[in-house]
């Protein structure tokens, strides 16, 4: 049961050291001859973060009356995937960022060769985690099997891997308001419907429930992703950890640059309300997942 005051900066806290625990369980020990790629990988993952999508895989199994503890490993499989999304995008040959979450990107803090292939290992990792013997053991394997294949499917050719290709290619062009969606649709708002989906497979939901949590995590997507290229504009770069203004600079489609910026705002609340609407069937047993929404959304107001 949710109490009635409900503690979303201890929530968030106590589902990230969870997460955080089970990562450094889990992950390599650097040693042999690959220690340095296994010192990539591992400086990336553990350079911070929020943590919000394996929070929200967390939030999704326990919503449907899951047992989320149950299902770190699934949940740590995509930070892994998020990780190593992040340090591909910061590439020279893609976003050519030198700073993410405060601290020097990884082709920065080692080299390029090192940051592709600790990418790579990353997202090799997930699916170690996705499939191992310690969460199987406590999961249906058939809704198992789902979630990875669920998961498998948005972050790649038909998901973030699309997503991203597209975003870079529209650099410097005009576009419209439907390729932007297209990009926020497959480059972010498709692994963060997976994550809140996932978690509510895993916990046993019904269809019903996942139908909902599926509007939810897909509104919640769109909401974070206009959310963002607003805070390019109007974030603080200390607590962002990254430059602003670089979507400017590398003409990037967004859409502060298609509508302006008090429409993106307006944009980003109807997302966020519509992703909490679809909560109303859940009551009380929602509020975390209400929560995070509200406090995306106010990170720009």
């Amino acid at each position: 049961m949710v109490p009635n005051k409900f503690d979303l900066k201890s929530y968030l806290k106590e589902r990230a050291q969870k997460i955080e625990k089970t990562l450094e369980r889990y992950f390599p020990s650097e040693k042999n001859y690959a220690k340095r790629v296994i010192s990539a990988g591992k400086y990336s993952v553990f350079a911070g973060g929020k943590r919000i999508r394996p929070i929200l895989c967390l939030a999704g199994c326990e919503v449907v009356g899951g047992e989320w503890e149950k299902i770190l490993l699934f949940a740590a499989g995509i930070e892994c995937i998020h990780t190593y999304s992040l340090i591909h995008d910061d590439l020279p040959c893609m976003d050519d960022d030198d700073f993410r979450r405060g601290k020097p990107s990884c082709h920065k803090a080692f080299d390029e060769a090192t940051a592709i292939l600790a990418g790579d290992g990353l997202q090799a990792l997930a699916f170690y985690f996705f499939t191992h013997p310690e969460l199987v053991k406590n999961i249906k394997k058939t809704r198992l099997l789902k979630a990875i294949h669920f998961i498998s499917k948005v972050i790649g050719f038909e998901g973030m891997v699309g997503g991203q290709m597209v975003d870079l290619l529209m650099e410097g062009k005009k576009g419209s308001l439907k390729v932007i969606k297209w990009i926020h649709l497959n480059k972010t708002t498709k692994l963060i419907e997976a994550s809140v989906v996932s978690g509510a497979l895993l916990g046993g939901g019904t269809f019903k429930e996942l139908k909902a949590l599926s509007f939810y995590g897909k509104n919640l997507g769109y909401a974070f992703q206009i959310i963002d290229d607003l805070l390019d504009i109007l974030g603080d770069e200390k607590e962002l950890g990254k430059k602003t203004f670089s979507d400017i600079k590398k003409q990037k489609l967004t859409y502060p640059k298609l509508i302006g910026i008090e429409k993106t705002k307006e944009l980003a609340k109807k997302y966020t309300e519509k992703a909490i609407l679809a909560l109303t069937s859940f009551k009380e047993k929602g509020i975390p997942l209400k929560s995070i929404a509200e406090f995306l959304l106010n990170r720009v107001y």
